[in-house]
């Protein structure tokens, strides 16, 4: 494709975010970005080194002047979500991210953009290939998989940084310093089965919800959003108090940390049922469009026949299923007591896939407590164990204990100030970032997160704003001349 970004401002950021868009970055499979960014160091005569893992440091001295400054981790992560809308044609292994400006945002057509965090990244590479910056030795962090579980940070090197001041650029609000998070587990239930033929004479029609929001299972949890699986899975099971259906498939949602946008499910039935089936699901389709016409006005409920499938779950394991996922907890439980507004614990019921020999259904919890953490996530370990499913939890990552001392807040909240004449806000969040798991592997650590204005992350709506994005990297500059000397 052509240069599509090129006119925008910051140029230099702008063109290395393009150059990103371009290289197929998916969670556990960032070898090709990984070449990218050595191959950028390599470009730039720049040090790097990397962990077991694969995480990439990229290091640069101080500038003349700065050499009596604290050094700096600028901190990114290299994959990104790839969700797509069902109609859209596109293999996140092989192909470019299609971006596109509309008005004063930039978008992807049909996918997630990846600005989440290609954009704090590109923002870390731009610093690095620049040659009119005032800064002190810069460290450039850049970590694998943080997506699906933070595997990156939690498996990072002891050894791979020396500075002790953090900015972590994986945030998504101007203006507003995030200085605690949430942390997070995953929590999923396996139901195995055998293959039954389907009953003589049936028909079959597959049965799809769609064109919800979605979005990021932290940071919109709150936002009341329709669940596509859940919504499905009242579907269904209403139905089987209708007619006496079996239940070939059942797939929805893409990852752990994005809120279930579409939901399909196969069923066989009888014929003589087919006008009772039209019937109720006419009176669905009208039910969820009154209940979610003010948050989801483009939600679709559609039924069309297909060919019969090859086979069709037991009706005990359909059971089973149906009244899990009708009774699996999804959204906020409880709202911090202390911190108005903010959610203290969530769950996301994520993902259901049939598969060869089971269904699989991820959800995952988040909290700032790590007691109501692992407490949510047994509720829901146990409902899977109650309803025959195997249960599994993994994935687990600490919170981020903020620290309203912090120099580097200082610092930021002064600086900010200075050039945008108001106060940032300083917020903790309900969603995961990599600095609690870095401060873990290198105790002292004295950390900030923000940047740009993103909306709906892990969507194919995803967006980052363009003059948010050179107000934040004018700022960045200001942050890195003004850090502190060394004591």
């Amino acid at each position: 494709m052509g240069n599509i970004l090129g006119n925008l401002e910051p140029k230099i950021v702008w063109d290395i975010f393009e150059e990103i868009t371009q290289v197929p970055r998916p969670s556990k499979k960032e070898e090709k970005i990984v070449a990218y960014v050595l191959e950028f160091a390599k470009k730039h005569s720049l040090e790097t080194k990397q962990d077991k893992l694969g995480n990439v440091v990229i290091r640069k001295p101080a500038t003349p002047g700065m050499e009596n400054r604290k050094g700096v981790v600028i901190q990114g992560h290299l994959d990104m979500v790839c969700e797509k809308n069902a109609d859209v044609e596109h293999d996140f292994l092989n192909d470019p991210i299609k971006p596109y400006i509309d008005g004063d945002w930039v978008k992807a057509q049909g996918t997630t953009l990846g600005a989440d965090n290609g954009i704090g990244v590109a923002m870390g590479l731009a610093v690095l290939a620049s040659d009119d910056i005032a800064h002190p030795d810069i460290e450039v962090l850049l970590t694998l998989d943080e997506e699906t579980g933070l595997t990156g940070a939690q498996q990072l090197g002891k050894d791979l940084v020396k500075n002790k001041i953090l900015i972590n650029l994986d945030s998504e609000e101007e203006g507003t310093f995030i200085i605690g998070c949430a942390g997070g587990m995953n929590t999923s239930g396996t139901f195995y089965y055998d293959k039954e033929p389907h009953p003589t004479n049936h028909i079959a029609y597959k049965i799809a919800l769609k064109g919800l929001k979605g979005g990021h299972s932290g940071l919109e949890i709150n936002d009341g959003r329709g669940n596509a699986i859940k919504l499905l899975n009242r579907f269904l099971w209403n139905l089987s108090k209708k007619i006496d259906f079996r239940l070939a498939s059942f797939d929805g949602g893409n990852a752990h940390n994005a809120i279930p946008r579409e939901a399909f499910a196969s069923i066989t039935f009888d014929p003589r049922d087919e006008i009772k089936f039209h019937s109720f699901a006419d009176e669905y389709r009208q039910i969820m469009l009154k209940e979610w016409k003010t948050k989801e006005p483009s939600i679709e409920f559609i039924y069309e026949k297909i060919e019969i499938p090859d086979f069709v779950l037991t009706k005990e394991t359909q059971k089973k299923l149906l009244n899990v996922i009708y009774v699996l907890p999804h959204g906020v439980i409880r709202f911090s007591p202390d911190v108005k507004g903010l959610v203290q614990t969530s769950t996301n019921l994520a993902v259901i896939n049939t598969r060869k020999d089971d269904v699989f259904i991820l959800t995952s919890q988040r909290s700032s407590l790590e007691t109501e953490k692992a407490d949510i996530a047994n509720q829901i370990k146990i409902a899977f164990e109650l309803a025959g499913a195997i249960p599994n939890q993994s994935g687990g990552y600490p919170s981020w204990q903020p620290n309203i001392n912090s120099p580097i807040l200082e610092v930021a909240k002064n600086t900010y100030k200075n050039m945008f004449g108001v106060e940032p806000k300083i917020e903790i969040i309900h969603a995961g970032l990599e600095c609690g798991l870095i401060g873990e592997k290198y105790p002292g650590m004295d950390m900030i997160s923000f940047g740009p204005n993103l909306k709906d992350v892990h969507s194919p709506a995803e967006r980052v704003q363009i003059s948010s994005v050179k107000n934040v990297w004018n700022f960045l500059l200001e942050v890195l001349k003004n850090i502190p000397v060394k004591e």
